[in-house]
């Protein structure tokens, strides 16, 4: 008989045949690998500036946001908070919660191929490239994503109490997490043209911008922009506004905030330091939702008579 004796190396034996086979059958790779990008497509013209913590936030700010596209809340959350949701992402990358696994709600890198049965739950964590639609799995990452503070920043700007449409944690592995190429997150959103989208990124690492921290374009949220199919669902290279790009470096536990109509990416990472960060999308409350096809109607390129 197997025994069932927990040791510190990982769960009980018998789960963790249980999570291995759930991983094998379940795992899910980035669709688009690896892919080389202009040297001066995230060159940066200066540092997003903010302001200090959520408490701050008033009418002036919010002002700021619908001007810019952007805010910067520095220290928003505190080491307590942020070391709590640490660890709720990762017992969900080790498959302490199996229902999460067996939701196929984990992207791994292109590079785990082949290799996933034979990383250790530490090495596994570095070929994590995101985790998807995990907050009722975790109850440290919702806690984060309904917190208090952030609830009344969020409907403040939306104008509506803030229903939370999307959560993702987005993991840069040191040296081998690719560019996320430039885009606007509502180009992904099947919510009407129009509807007011607020997304909020969180550092759990210190992000800088050799491990691929957030450049942004200020005033860019203006209209929609044409995406295409390239190194990801993205604007073509050539429509980015390279002049204007700022870095948003943060420090754990601070935010960026952001219209969805902002275009912003992240390049590939050059550095050993692990980046990771949770990221939620609000909406209005009871905001209707539309089909894919009108959402590509604005958003694609069919139809349009253009080229990338």
């Amino acid at each position: 008989m197997v025994s069932e004796v927990s040791t510190a190396a990982g769960p009980p034996a018998p789960l963790a045949e249980a999570i291995e086979e759930a991983l094998q059958e379940g795992a899910t790779y980035d669709p688009y690998g690896p892919g080389e990008c202009p040297d001066d497509l995230y060159d940066f013209k200066g540092i997003a500036k903010g302001i200090e913590g959520l408490d701050a936030f008033n009418a002036e700010h919010a002002a700021f946001f619908r001007e810019q596209g952007y805010l910067v809340v520095h220290n928003a959350f505190t080491k307590t908070e942020i070391d709590a949701a640490l660890e709720g992402l990762l017992d969900l990358i080790e498959g302490k919660n199996l229902d999460f696994i067996k939701s196929k709600g984990m992207q791994f890198e292109t590079k785990a191929q082949g290799i996933l049965s034979t990383l250790s739950r530490e090495q596994r964590q570095d070929y994590v490239r995101k985790l998807n639609a995990y907050v009722e799995f975790e109850p440290r990452l919702k806690a984060l994503s309904s917190h208090p503070k952030l609830e009344r920043v969020t409907s403040q700007l939306l104008g509506a109490l803030p229903e939370l449409f999307a959560n993702q944690a987005l993991l840069k592995p040191p040296l081998i997490g690719r560019e996320k190429p430039w885009h606007q997150d509502h180009a992904f959103f099947n919510v009407p043209m129009g509807t007011q989208v607020v997304g909020v990124w969180i550092a759990l690492d210190e992000a800088v911008p050799e491990n691929g921290c957030m450049h942004i374009i200020p005033r860019g949220h203006s209209e929609p922009i044409i995406h295409f199919k390239r190194r990801d669902w993205q604007i073509c290279d050539d429509n980015v506004d390279t002049d204007g790009i700022l870095a948003v470096p943060l420090k754990p536990g601070s935010l960026l905030l952001f219209d969805g109509l902002l275009p912003h990416g992240t390049p590939p990472t050059k550095s050993p330091m692990r980046r990771r960060a949770l990221q939620f999308h609000y909406i209005p409350d009871r905001t209707g939702r539309i089909s894919s096809e009108d959402r590509m109607a604005v958003f694609g390129s069919e139809g349009k008579d253009v080229t990338c």
